[in-house]
């Protein structure tokens, strides 16, 4: 597998941001060690762009005839190497040099399944929130791969929200563009087993307690919680008195309530730390789905949770920390650099990593060839501290890898739809550094 050459651009017009983009894809394309070959390209637009999709897809596939697939989405900002752009008109285009037999393109024109010779692995996956059932579907799309190695997310958009799945007829390059722009169900792209991928989900949320049992509860409603009324285990976890009402209601205003199947080991079990470790370190894995807790009932002395509850479920109230999401992106991202950096390296690349080359060449010991960030709307720079906060996190503790991704309205990893999460995925790559 070789590098894969991003391009950004930001412009009013469509056609210019376009040929801005194109003109820093080319010039990457012309490196050494980066894809001059591409097969796959993947396209994240801001609102601005969402009139213009259709036209935008058809000229990028006229201009790049030998890219034989595109998949993308529309996100309320788009995420290009080391910088975010939120809110403004925008564009990430990434290509992918991957042998064509081990991708393809899915939409609701073109379902995704087991067919002969093609057998999915992964799958990125863009989705419309307001398609009914939308988790059911996300669900049912990861039993479609072998291990349920599903990422992605929801499109979100200030105004309509769209997707974007098209392929070459025939699967040559230079034949007819097949799909296009969808709006409702899930597009995306699988992968075949020879793409190796791999998937970490930050949350960056604080638990502010021991984790708790839902004992007794009616729809979204918690009211119990190991055994006692829910509204006072959360006033006990938050230390704060009933007869301070002001200072209960705005402590409130930022709680969220992280939810876990019933039966599922406790998060600190599964990440090998004792309880109150992990509460420390707020890590929370894609097997919690955080929810805001959305109102109270005095009488009953419970809890509405956006989200349906189960008795046998684990709860554990918490809030957004910026201090911990920046901590848990860093520990995600030191994890995967770790798990595919060589345990020992030649003499001749720790020589060149002591003089890191410019920044438009590959890392000499580089293990990752890209990647894709997928991040709540609601994080961003201005939940980590300042605009770009966020991707240049992940660039200090990756390096400078190609990555493109989007701000979504919700999270989507394994089979599960996740909310205030960052999904990161990177390419692994085999193949030796460029000299």
């Amino acid at each position: 597998m070789k590098l894969f050459p991003v391009g950004h651009a930001t412009h009013p017009q469509w056609q210019m941001a376009a040929h801005l983009a194109l003109a820093q894809l080319r010039a990457q394309m012309a490196l050494p060690g980066y894809a001059s070959d591409p097969t796959l390209g993947l396209l994240y637009i801001t609102s601005a762009y969402v009139p213009h999709a259709q036209h935008l897809l058809d000229w990028l596939a006229e201009a790049l005839p030998g890219v034989l697939g595109w998949a993308g989405a529309v996100g309320v900002g788009v995420a290009a190497s080391n910088a975010e752009y939120l809110d403004e008109p925008a564009l990430s285009i990434m290509l992918c040099d991957l042998p064509p037999e081990q991708w393809h393109v899915f939409s609701g024109v073109a379902p995704l399944r087991r067919q002969s010779g093609f057998f999915p692995q992964a799958a990125l996956v863009h989705a419309d929130a307001h398609t009914p059932d939308v988790a059911g579907l996300i669900a049912e799309l990861a039993g479609c791969t072998a291990c349920g190695h599903l990422f992605g997310g929801l499109a979100a958009s200030r105004g309509a929200t769209v997707q974007l799945a098209a392929s070459r007829s025939g699967g040559m390059a230079g034949g007819a563009l097949l799909g296009g722009v969808f709006s409702g169900g899930l597009t995306g792209v699988a992968f075949g087993a020879d793409v190796p991928l791999i998937t970490r989900v930050t949350q960056g949320c604080l638990p502010l307690g021991p984790w708790r049992v839902i004992t007794r509860c009616e729809g979204n409603i918690v009211l119990e919680l190991d055994g006692e009324p829910a509204l006072d285990v959360m006033f006990d976890d938050m230390q704060i008195e009933l007869c301070q009402p002001r200072q209960a209601m705005q402590a409130m205003r930022h709680m969220l309530a992280g939810l876990q199947s019933a039966g599922a080991p406790c998060p600190a079990v599964s990440c090998g730390m004792s309880e109150e470790l992990a509460r420390q370190h707020g890590r929370f894995g894609p097997g919690v789905l955080v929810r805001h807790l959305i109102g109270i009932d005095p009488s009953l002395r419970g809890l509405a949770v956006a989200d349906a509850v189960h008795c046998g479920q684990r709860m554990v109230f918490c809030q957004r920390s910026a201090d911990k999401a920046r901590a848990d992106l860093r520990r995600i991202c030191s994890g995967l650099r770790d798990q595919l950096e060589p345990a020992s390296i030649p003499a001749e690349t720790a020589a060149a990593l002591a003089a890191p080359p410019p920044l438009s060449q590959p890392h000499p010991a580089r293990r990752i060839a890209g990647a894709i960030y997928i991040s709540c709307a609601s994080r961003g720079g201005p939940h980590f501290g300042h605009p770009g906060a966020e991707l240049q996190t992940i660039r200090q503790a990756l390096g400078d890898v190609p990555l493109t991704g989007f701000f979504s309205g919700g999270e989507i990893a394994s089979s599960r739809l996740l909310g205030y999460a960052g999904v990161l995925t990177v390419f692994a790559s085999d193949s030796r550094p460029p000299s």
